[in-house]
């Protein structure tokens, strides 16, 4: 038979007469279908309810309309609560909003790296080095969803298929080239005011979406605000059913409020398993390594052989913001490659009450630098130990072995002498790094440099 009378399953006994459930089952099959739903819906949906707390956070920090940039100065340190920020990299950030001010530009100052990605954390466009200005600025104008305007001469064009549009610009000039960006009006052309610079490297916000029913509330807010359409129709399902829909008050009894919440933690937690213990092959750098890539698959949009990656887009938005064919996609000294791990040589997890070394091999395959990060693995933000929880190639006092290899240092307190090559981390906590190339090199590609697992230094 297809269906047995009785079924024990993790939402409890299902009971059956002949294949047709009894009245005393039909709510916990139910239960069971909002549960499951709503795990599927918190790990497909982590990229929109990314940028609808990343809009919260910076508007707390005084970036609360287009005309507002946040910027870093000199670069972010380890109080706000950013997903996996560097420390090496100015950064400005804001988002638009078509809505209210319709057709928008962007300026964007010369050899920058700028993305504009749209609410659902999808790619809309690249500006400065990997755009159409190849690095040598550009206007760039982006239109609201069903725009059927004016279409001037002189910009580089975009459709945007949300209102609401994130804005992230990287010049390799440092602060003063971020305030030589400008975002108006396209009705302001002639005369464009002048843009408001926010400094939010060291205040103290919080831009992490949430691990608990308030997630299915940041979706909510996403979904009222944007146009039927803007989310591809399985997705769109899946919240329709959960009784998240345009158009439609998102008000759960609390009996489903509290399997939705039940429903986030769960999803939190297998989020947390593919970023930190991912089980796909394709994670791991290099064989028998703990090393691992953060885009799965080398697609921006996390496709492969036509089927979506559905692990490789969870695990990348879970650990990071922006999202461009530029990062997916680095070439030979250009762009910037990332690897992570959370383990150490013994497979044990890093604990921040110990003291590690990691020895980085001579000639790491980077055209610029180096640089290794350490974050948080509760809010994968920067470690909270310290201003710049980081060392890079381009410390001045960085101490090299005879070889021209570089052992690091993790620990509460520096080892007697590699204070300058040492990262200091919490006892109690636990923590993951992130190495970036900036510029890698053929090495990088061909996988000949390979990068050792953390030692534990003996208790």
């Amino acid at each position: 038979m297809s269906t047995p009378d009785r079924m024990s399953t993790p939402f409890g006994e299902f009971e059956f007469f002949d294949g047709v459930p009894k009245p005393e089952s039909v709510q916990s099959i139910f239960d069971g279908l909002d549960l499951v739903r709503g795990i599927t819906a918190f790990l497909d949906t982590v990229p929109g309810a990314s940028l609808v707390a990343m809009r919260r956070g910076l508007r707390t920090a005084g970036v609360d309309s287009p005309d507002k940039i946040g910027f870093t100065d000199p670069r972010c340190t380890s109080t706000p609560i950013f997903l996996t920020p560097n420390t090496e990299t100015t950064y400005g950030i804001t988002f638009l909003d078509l809505k209210t001010w319709g057709p928008t530009v962007v300026e964007v100052p010369p050899q920058s790296l700028c993305v504009v990605d749209d609410f659902w954390f999808r790619y809309v466009a690249d500006m400065g080095i990997a755009g159409p200005d190849r690095g040598a600025g550009g206007k760039f104008l982006f239109l609201p969803p069903g725009y059927d305007g004016e279409r001037p001469d002189g910009y580089y064009t975009y459709d945007c298929p949300t209102f609401t549009n994130f804005v992230v610009i990287r010049a390799l000039g440092g602060v003063p080239a971020i305030k030589e960006s400008r975002i108006y009006r396209l009705d302001d052309a002639a005369a464009a005011p002048e843009n408001t610079f926010v400094n939010v490297g060291d205040q103290a916000f919080n831009t992490v979406h949430s691990n608990d029913f308030s997630f299915f509330e940041e979706i909510a807010e996403l979904v009222a605000e944007e146009p039927i359409g803007a989310l591809d129709p399985e997705r769109a399902g899946t919240l329709a059913s959960l009784g998240i829909a345009h158009g439609t008050p998102f008000e759960p009894d609390e009996h489903r409020r509290g399997i939705l919440d039940d429903a986030a933690r769960i999803g939190a937690a297998m989020a947390r398993a593919t970023l930190y213990a991912a089980r796909d092959p394709q994670s791991f750098r290099w064989e028998g390594s703990s090393w691992k890539n953060g885009f799965v698959g080398g697609s921006y949009e996390f496709l492969n052989d036509g089927a979506r990656n559905l692990d490789a887009r969870t695990l990348f938005h879970y650990a990071a913001t922006v999202i461009t064919p530029a990062m997916a996609h680095a070439q030979v000294g250009a762009g910037s490659a990332y690897m992570y791990t959370a383990e150490d040589s013994e497979g044990a997890l890093l604990d921040g009450g110990a003291t590690y070394s990691l020895t980085i091999p001579a000639n790491p395959p980077a055209k610029n630098f180096w640089s290794i990060d350490i974050y948080d693995t509760q809010t994968r933000s920067l470690l909270q130990s310290a201003e710049y929880p980081a060392v890079s190639s381009l410390s001045g006092d960085l101490q090299l072995e005879a070889d021209g290899s570089c052992v690091l240092w993790f620990a509460p307190t520096a080892p007697e002498g590699k204070e300058s090559n040492w990262i200091p981390t919490l006892p109690g906590k636990s923590w993951w790094p992130l190495l970036r190339l900036y510029g890698p090199l053929e090495p990088w590609f061909d996988l000949s440099w390979q990068l050792p697992e953390f030692v534990r230094a003996p208790r």
